[in-house]
């Protein structure tokens, strides 16, 4: 009987030693941004609670809540990449966090988390009666007096997407595409999904030196 270890197996060992240390590594960033999230909040808040859940497309999603000084809750959450972008950044993470909560706060007597669709059906009406419109409407309002594309396309790898764009641009890139289902995820989180838009416009913008 042959008990040397073949290469094959050693290749699976070492591969399986990776995605355990990935693994490992991964859940102690989880825990040190979950950390550093509720230290930031609690400079601003007195009553701070959160929680960190898996999300089967972004991750781990970071959920925090504060309370007001009558007792009422406001919830929101947060994606890894962009806590750990904030906090790398050094610019106000505090401050930064605080700011979705002090928003939320201008909405009397509490804000949990909206109800998730139940199903395809709820989601596509959510997304058409809701997003999509709130999307739209941000946008022109942001960007006013200026021509600005609008709609929905579909993408080879994300699937749908909400597109927006700028056709005075002729040259180079003019378009902004962001996946439907991440900005469904920013909304159900209590964020607002038309902040990521804006942002994208707003950078093609720079890149063309129109806002210079």
């Amino acid at each position: 009987m042959n008990k040397e270890t073949t290469n094959e197996e050693i290749g699976e060992n070492q591969e399986q030693d990776q995605a355990a240390n990935a693994q490992e590594q991964l859940g102690e960033l989880v825990k040190a941004v979950f950390h550093n999230g509720l230290v930031a909040l609690k400079t601003h808040f007195e009553d701070v609670e959160g929680q960190v859940v898996n999300q089967e497309v972004y991750g781990p999603v970071f959920m925090y809540q504060v309370k007001d000084d009558a007792n009422d809750a406001y919830v929101t959450g947060f994606l890894l990449r962009e806590l750990v972008a904030r906090f790398q950044s050094g610019k106000d993470p505090a401050g930064w966090l605080a700011s979705f909560f002090y928003e939320l706060m201008k909405t009397p007597g509490g804000k949990l988390l909206p109800r998730p669709p139940a199903g395809e059906d709820e989601a596509k009406a959510m997304i058409d009666n809701v997003l999509v419109p709130h999307c739209i409407a941000a946008v022109r309002e942001e960007f006013e007096g200026q021509e600005v594309h609008l709609g929905l396309q579909w993408h080879q790898e994300y699937g749908p997407v909400f597109e927006s764009g700028f056709p005075e641009i002729k040259d180079g890139n003019n378009v902004c595409a962001v996946p439907l289902h991440l900005l469904l995820t920013q909304m159900l989180l209590n964020r607002d999904p038309s902040e990521i838009i804006i942002q994208g416009l707003y950078n093609i913008r720079k890149e063309h030196g129109l806002d210079a």
